[in-house]
């Protein structure tokens, strides 16, 4: 079989990119080196967010295609997206006042808004913003943006990719592809040899190297690869409500509520240079997220609280700036073919707020090599899992078809399927609860529909379990999985 397009990385913009086309009406192949969304797409702050800080780089264009992208993302992702507002308290003496009126004023009108509730300036000297702030802290402003699931999000977009036709395939690298007679040549890890029309390489940090070395394609094109750490802390606050913070080196750090008991809080800039498969939080990088939390709250959190560290590269396009946080965030499409045939087009940055429209731009770039593709559609289907127009209907529906159940079971499937629960859950019978809420019949469900292998898959990605799990509890998962 000749397939149309071989997606090179099952990160989010891979599988943004096999579902649109599959959707499309194109033989679409995916192929995942490691496991769906293990780098960089599993370690964002989990944000769906327009990018405030990126004004003042006059990013317009990412900002407010970003913008757009949140109300399209509650209405297509609505299980895996929240809304969520934030609160920028103000300092005098770093950005003033107006400077961030003006700001939210653009964040609230480069891009029409119907879901969201727009800025205003709040108190918070008193509830219930005043949670958890140091006394001092009296003036600031509150603005929308979303939190999701990130990891989760690759993972139903590469369902509903093989729901329309794709092949999905993990732990499967591109060893070397070749043109011939007008469309590449691969030959997979696998063993497999498969023919392609066209290739999109997506494979994020290492976007240069298969260019370069598998497709032994040249590209004056650099990425810059820059680190992220983020660390969850036991709750530090109480409320829904998140918190941006200016830093005095006039980056910003985020306090988000994170799987009910803990705040999660980044990021870090970091040029790296190492392996990006496999990134550590460095101790200077908590102390750094620590301290920019400590300016604020009344009770300042420690390094020895740290609950779970974790670390990604973003493989950002190298656009020569000095300074890591003024890289742009925005994407780049390098398309290359041989003679008007067999093309590589090669996808440099994004990030996972602008995933859907960077698919769209790509398919865009590769209409002349497909005339009979059809048109786009993703800004309306509803992903997997997101398809009501009510939420807690939906959830209510869920928890009402299984009343035997544990709700921390119900809570938990739901939050991660929505409305494919009753097919995760079956007959009800979940075999052994592992803690946690994960239960045996899920983490089948992981391994025979979802393409997991490994506990890590399973405890780190598939859910966020593993952090509320002891050790013994994440052995025992590793154990039944290993046999």
């Amino acid at each position: 079989m000749i397939y149309d397009l071989l997606v090179i990385g099952g990160g989010i913009n891979g599988a943004g990119i096999a579902r649109d086309a599959a959707g499309r009406g194109l033989s679409v192949l995916l192929v995942e080196k490691d496991d769906l969304a293990a780098a960089t797409s599993s370690s964002s702050s989990k944000l769906i967010h327009g990018g405030l800080r990126y004004l003042e780089q006059f990013e317009f264009r990412l900002v407010a295609e970003s913008l757009a992208e949140r109300e399209i993302m509650l209405r297509i992702a609505g299980h895996l997206t929240w809304p969520t507002r934030f609160i920028a308290p103000h300092v005098p003496g770093l950005r003033p006042r107006w400077m961030i009126r003006v700001g939210l004023f653009l964040y609230d009108h480069l891009a029409r808004r119907s879901l969201l509730p727009g800025s205003q300036s709040v108190r918070l000297d008193r509830p219930p913003y005043a949670s958890g702030l140091r006394p001092e802290l009296k003036h600031g402003f509150i603005y929308s943006d979303c939190r999701v699931d990130d990891a989760r999000l690759v993972v139903v977009n590469a369902l509903d990719a093989a729901k329309r036709g794709a092949r999905v395939l993990v732990r499967t690298e591109c060893g070397s592809a070749r043109r011939a007679g007008g469309i590449w040549e691969a030959k997979l890890s696998n063993g497999e040899s498969v023919q392609a029309r066209a290739i999109v390489n997506s494979a994020g940090p290492w976007v240069k190297e298969v260019l370069n070395r598998q497709l032994a394609e040249a590209t004056r094109d650099s990425v810059r690869l820059v680190k992220g750490s983020h660390i969850v802390l036991p709750r530090l606050y109480e409320g829904e409500h998140a918190f941006i913070l200016q830093n005095d080196d006039r980056r910003v750090v985020f306090l988000i509520p994170y799987e009910e008991r803990y705040t999660l809080v980044g990021t870090t800039d970091v040029d790296y240079d190492g392996d990006p498969a496999s990134p550590l939080a460095s101790d200077a990088e908590v102390d750094y997220l620590c301290r920019a939390a400590a300016r604020y709250l009344a009770r300042p959190p420690a390094p020895a609280e740290v609950r779970w560290r974790y670390s990604g590269v973003r493989p950002l396009y190298d656009d020569g700036s000095d300074d890591p946080s003024s890289i742009t965030r925005d994407y780049t499409l390098r398309v290359d073919d041989d003679r008007g045939a067999a093309p590589v087009l090669s996808v440099f940055g994004g990030k996972i707020t602008t995933y859907r429209r960077l698919a769209e731009h790509v398919m865009e770039k590769l209409a002349a090599y497909f005339p009979a593709m059809k048109p786009a559609w993703t800004a309306q289907a509803p992903l997997p899992g997101s398809d009501f127009n009510d939420r807690e209907a939906a959830k209510r529906a869920v928890f009402e078809k299984f009343p035997d159940l544990p709700a921390v079971v119900k809570q938990g499937v739901f939050r991660r399927h929505g409305t494919l629960s009753p097919e995760v859950l079956g007959d009800g019978q979940i075999g052994e609860h592992y803690g946690a809420g994960l239960t045996e019949r899920e983490v089948r469900y992981f391994m025979e529909r979802e393409w997991a292998n490994t506990a890590e898959d399973v405890l780190w990605r598939r859910t966020k379990c593993g952090l509320h799990m002891s050790e013994i509890e994440r052995r025992r998962v590793a154990e039944v999985i290993g046999r």
